[in-house]
């Protein structure tokens, strides 16, 4: 089955109060009710829209909800991790849904709150001694620099917790977290006990970070070698010339070889990304023409043309 955007479903954003959850369901109650509504999908958006409103206007099952969509996207296959029922905090037939309820919303809504009621929710499952939170996961996006040279950040997290009335509430979670230098796009940083808690005083569980790189405007990652296109005026690519290039550890000269083409990689072994052993850095030459705006520029194009005799085109045969 499909991860059901609720939000997107309302209209409104994560951080809607409940006023504006309210108004949106209104709203779209009355545009898409079977009796009145002439969209020929009338039916199914009707049903939808009820859906999301009996999630998002439940404070209990939408931070639940809200925990959970933060590791899926609207569309993607879901299927509800172990001990989901752990999770959202059920508490027997009083949250949970009986086959027939559940049977007026979707597979997705069933699948996170119809079986609560049915499997006998938390207390039953819960029964005895304490139980461990599970691991969490998120994403962090850093700067390469911060791969270069190793950083701290300050990171925002909404995170459950279980107040003493046993309802799950959301806040706001500050931490700060160590970049390695060398450390990788996909690579995940583990910060013990940052997960969800346990269970009945168990321990909590792990927060994962995935990383990811912010674009850069002037450097391209592949593994852990870094590229840089550097253009070079035709002179220096024909003369052979040393030019400044930019490398996130300070600028370096590179000699530029003689007869240079365009797209020639000039390697700076170990200056990629950190590491053992770290990446190498590529600069591909790029050929810069100077413009033909003035009468003096035309006139040194024209004597090239005549002097030197040169077809960019012979390889591929036919007359230029």
């Amino acid at each position: 089955m499909k991860f059901k955007d609720y939000y997107q479903i309302l209209g409104v954003s994560r951080d809607a109060s409940q006023d504006d959850i309210k108004r949106a369901y209104r709203k779209l109650a009355r545009k898409y009710h079977p009796d009145v509504s002439k969209e020929p999908d009338a039916e199914e958006r009707f049903k939808e829209v009820n859906e999301a409103h009996e999630v998002l206007s439940d404070p209990e099952k939408r931070a639940a909800y809200d925990r959970l969509g933060a590791n899926w996207r609207a569309g993607e296959d879901f299927t509800p991790p172990p001990g989901w029922e752990f999770a959202t905090g059920g508490h027997g037939d009083r949250d949970g849904f009986t086959a027939e309820e559940a049977a007026h919303f979707s597979d997705f809504f069933d699948s996170l709150f119809g079986g609560l009621g049915r499997r006998g929710g938390m207390h039953a499952r819960g029964a005895g001694g304490p139980g461990a939170g599970r691991d969490t996961y998120a994403r962090i996006s850093i700067d390469l620099e911060d791969a270069f040279h190793g950083a701290t950040r300050q990171l925002s997290l909404r995170v459950p917790e279980i107040d003493a009335s046993g309802h799950i509430v959301v806040r706001e979670k500050l931490l700060n977290v160590r970049i390695p230098a060398g450390i990788r796009p996909g690579q995940q940083i583990r910060l013990a006990g940052q997960g969800e808690p346990g269970v009945r005083g168990g321990p909590p569980g792990d927060l994962y970070l995935e990383v990811d790189f912010n674009p850069h405007p002037l450097y391209r990652l592949e593994g852990r070698d870094l590229y840089l296109d550097v253009p070079v005026a035709p002179w220096e690519a024909a003369l052979g010339r040393s030019v400044q290039v930019p490398t996130p550890t300070g600028p370096v000269e590179v000699a530029v070889p003689a007869n240079s083409g365009a797209g020639r990689k000039l390697r700076l072994r170990g200056k990629g990304l950190p590491g053992n052993p770290p990446g190498d850095m590529y600069v591909v030459l790029q050929i810069a023409l100077p413009p033909a705006n003035t009468e003096r520029a035309r006139e040194l194009y024209e004597m090239m043309e005549r002097e030197m005799r040169f077809d960019p085109r012979r390889s591929m045969g036919g007359k230029s």
